[in-house]
């Protein structure tokens, strides 16, 4: 079934529901809807309609009845949200969820069907002008000390109490590993656990072991790898996780054992017998990725171990994102970027390293997300008690479901690898 094409005053004079207040000072662009060049929203209503009526969705354009088949997306506004789209691409598509002009009943099932045809959305003749119309990164989120304190936090330091919303009582922000799915929301802790120490066992981590750990998070990591008997030093650049993850270490009785250290990696000193870095290279930012590889090495003592737990992306599509600011850098993780698994391959082998083993296993991500954005969601109120409004619920829903549909349209994948010098 196609979508008919009546004239646009017949959508534009629907009446979408009312959009959603929001604090122009925290949400200007979200507020404030662009006006793009002069025939642009025409060519991205037209380009939008056409992919709609291919893609598996159900999709409802203002007050006109909907059409197709598939999880329904339902648009309450389409001049506005064909003219943020126009303006600004997928930020805008972003910034009109957020504003409220569009909504789906299952976000991660209309946010998968879009990421696993990407490339139907817009002509190939037209992907070559991509660059006429996306922006660029600003300079300030570039990975520079200075900028890599400012990213992490941006996201980090939000508030520990935020995070402790959602995840599970280990409060560890990465994607756990499961024995069967779907994955239960009580089971969640003990397969965040799995994922830990099957992170450890790859970086040898036991008795006497001294450990560096690269991205404290709140100490999960930490605390499982002192149980160990192992000596750990941890890094993180938030205080936020610094505090919380000094207090949990402490009420363990493992401050003996675990240092945690408010410093960048390339400030490491000494050498360690297991390095471990989970999910934190996605924010060092690519001109950064050989200082990093070269830190890792660095810091190995003879014989060593590094365990890296990564997102990965197809490298055509890393290459094409690296340098664009996306709503995921404006909004969520400012400076960061997915690399591909070829890219960690070749960086860590001109530091020297060599990957000797690597498993992916992206679905488990997927469920791992869908837990969260479900815990998210069930405490709205609970949220909105802290301070932070439905603009930024919005936002933070979509960030969830967006990462989800990534890792079930397999655009994304997670990744762990076991790296040791000198092998290729």
């Amino acid at each position: 079934m196609t979508l008919s094409t009546p004239r646009a005053t017949r959508e534009d004079q629907s009446v979408p529901r009312p959009r959603i207040p929001a604090d122009p000072r925290s949400w200007p662009d979200v507020v404030r809807c662009p006006e793009p060049p002069l025939g642009h929203t025409a060519i991205a209503r037209g380009l939008l309609r056409r992919a709609f009526a291919r893609l598996p969705l159900r999709v409802r354009l203002g007050g006109l009845a909907p059409c197709g088949n598939g999880p329904e997306l339902t648009v309450h506004a389409p001049d506005a949200f064909f003219r943020r789209i126009a303006a600004h691409g997928l930020i805008g598509f972003g910034e009109s969820y957020m504003a409220g002009e569009w909504d789906a009943a299952d976000l991660p099932g209309v946010l998968t069907v879009l990421a696993a045809h990407v490339d139907e959305l817009v002509p190939a003749p037209l992907r070559r002008l991509r660059a006429a119309w996306v922006r660029s990164r600003p300079d300030a989120q570039r990975g520079t000390p200075e900028g890599a304190r400012e990213n992490i936090q941006h996201h980090y330091d939000l508030s520990n109490e935020l995070f402790a919303l959602f995840l599970d009582p280990s409060m560890s922000y990465s994607s756990a590993v499961f024995t069967a799915f779907p994955a239960r929301p009580e089971i969640l802790e003990t397969a965040q656990h799995r994922k830990i120490d099957r992170l450890l066992d790859l970086a040898g981590v036991g008795p006497g072991r001294r450990v560096l750990e690269i991205g404290t998070g709140w100490g999960e990591l930490a605390l499982r790898a002192a149980s160990r008997g192992a000596d750990v030093v941890t890094l993180t650049l938030s205080a936020e996780q610094r505090d919380l993850a000094e207090r949990r270490i402490a009420a363990a009785g493992l401050s003996d054992r675990v240092t945690v250290r408010l410093q960048d990696y390339r400030e490491v000193r000494g050498t360690y017998d297991s390095v471990v870095s989970v999910e934190m290279i996605e924010a060092v930012g690519a001109d950064y990725w050989p200082v990093y590889f070269r830190s890792l090495r660095d810091a190995l003592a003879p014989g060593g171990r590094i365990a890296l737990q990564s997102i990965t992306m197809p490298h055509d599509r890393m290459l094409l994102t690296d340098r664009t600011h996306t709503w995921i850098s404006k909004y969520v993780f400012p400076g960061g970027l997915i690399p591909s698994r070829r890219a960690i391959e070749e960086h860590a082998g001109r530091a020297g390293l060599g990957i000797v083993s690597d498993e992916g296993y992206g679905d488990h991500y997927a469920e791992t997300l869908r837990l969260w954005r479900e815990r998210f969601t069930a405490r709205a109120d609970e949220v909105a008690d802290l301070g932070f409004d439905r603009t930024f619920r919005r936002m933070w829903e979509l960030y969830l479901a967006y990462s989800e549909a990534g890792f079930r349209a397999r655009y994304l994948d997670v990744r762990q690898l076991l790296l040791v010098e000198g092998t290729r």
